[in-house]
């Protein structure tokens, strides 16, 4: 302890001498290394030029005094030991390089059933990580002529723990993707990956396929225009590729089913794990247009045109108040009291009789919806314009 106090109040860099012209002199030195407590002391001449004093002493301490404080912050983060485990994985997955590139194509297709009876005999995915990271490595370098980099493996740890990966276009996201896709796929749960667009799906599926298919695990591939024959058959392999709206549209689908015979995603657990790309653009940009399935005429088709009316008479600020943050309106007491009215109902709520929920939607159609901008009529139908691209619509009511 009392070595430790000494070396902090007599940093390496500060050296105390004896001269008889400037007896106690304090002269500032740099270390040769700052874990070696031998300092190179400056020549005579370079001490009389540059002239340091005590000023420079207490400028050397702050300074020490700076870079400890940098140093504690980074041990007391939580960036620091998160980072800490990620490289700590990566170490024990370059270890199993050298024994997992002697096996034979057999041998490493076969460690797929071996992962899958352990995580049954009561291991977790946590436990085979670092062997299965280092088995999806080899089987791209073989089959892709792509190796993981260390950065790269970092980041198929980040999706697996359910965080958002930042990488530049050119880095690699699509081999990333295939290290957490293969690690939750060994459930048998179903994992699945998100694109943009139907073109990605397919090129990801048959490209990164390769890789999957080379281990022992199914692909499958959703595309617009498919049965549901088709859907069913692929959501029901290991790890299966898709676009945003054909996941979505096609849970909606599910829920709108009248018997099981008419379902096509994975019940009663349709969603195990997704790796989502281009993540910003699918849950900000994508994420404002809602998806929507038009359904039959009902007895509630005539209860549109009077809500619509209901909506013209309310006064903004008045009758309903508007929050643009999330296209959402909100009823003031004087607009319920006239709504009621209007409609002759004591309750827009009664269960037996509903009418809060058309007014609440002709309100949100006069303010966030005109025509030929952020909808159009096509063929008697109402399609919603996707303002990020402007070319795709979808189906809003028929």
């Amino acid at each position: 302890m009392a070595a430790a106090a000494s070396a902090f109040l007599n940093p390496p860099f500060i050296t105390i001498e004896q001269s008889s012209r400037r007896p106690n002199a304090i002269f500032w030195t740099r270390p040769i290394s700052y874990s070696s407590s031998l300092s190179l002391s400056l020549s005579r001449r370079q001490r009389r030029l540059s002239r340091p004093g005590p000023l420079v002493a207490v400028a050397s301490l702050k300074e020490n005094l700076g870079r400890l404080r940098k140093n504690w912050s980074d041990l007391t983060s939580l960036n620091y030991w998160v980072v800490r485990d990620y490289y700590r994985l990566v170490n024990s997955v370059n270890a199993l390089e050298p024994q997992i590139q002697r096996l034979s194509d057999e041998q490493l297709a076969a460690k797929t059933v071996d992962f899958r009876v352990r995580l049954r005999q009561g291991e977790t995915l946590a436990d085979i990580q670092a062997e299965a990271f280092a088995v999806v490595r080899e089987a791209a370098r073989r089959k892709l002529g792509m190796r993981h980099f260390d950065v790269q493996i970092i980041g198929g740890a980040v999706l697996h723990d359910g965080s958002i990966a930042e990488m530049k276009t050119g880095e690699g996201k699509t081999l990333v993707s295939t290290l957490a896709a293969y690690l939750n796929a060994l459930t048998g749960e179903g994992v699945h990956v998100v694109t943009v667009n139907d073109y990605l799906a397919q090129r990801d599926a048959e490209w990164m396929g390769r890789v999957h298919r080379f281990l022992g695990l199914s692909v499958g591939l959703i595309q617009r225009g498919m049965t549901s024959e088709e859907r069913r058959s692929n959501y029901g392999c290991d790890i299966t590729y898709t676009n945003n709206s054909e996941l979505g549209f096609d849970y909606l689908r599910d829920n709108l089913a009248g018997t099981s015979g008419q379902l096509v995603m994975r019940w009663p657990k349709p969603f195990h794990f997704a790796i989502v790309d281009e993540v910003d653009s699918v849950l900000i940009d994508e994420g404002r247009n809602p998806l929507l399935i038009s359904g039959e005429a009902s007895k509630d088709a005539a209860r549109y045109p009077v809500a619509a009316k209901i909506a013209e008479l309310l006064i903004r600020g008045l009758h309903y108040n508007v929050e643009l943050k999330d296209n959402s309106v909100e009823l003031t007491e004087e607009g319920i009291a006239l709504a009621e009215m209007a409609l002759e109902t004591n309750d827009l709520w009664d269960e037996n009789d509903p009418w809060a929920r058309f007014v609440m939607n002709a309100l949100k159609a006069k303010e966030f919806y005109r025509r030929n901008v952020q909808y159009i009529v096509r063929n008697g139908k109402a399609l919603i314009i996707n303002e990020v691209l402007p070319s795709f619509v979808y189906l809003l009511v028929s």
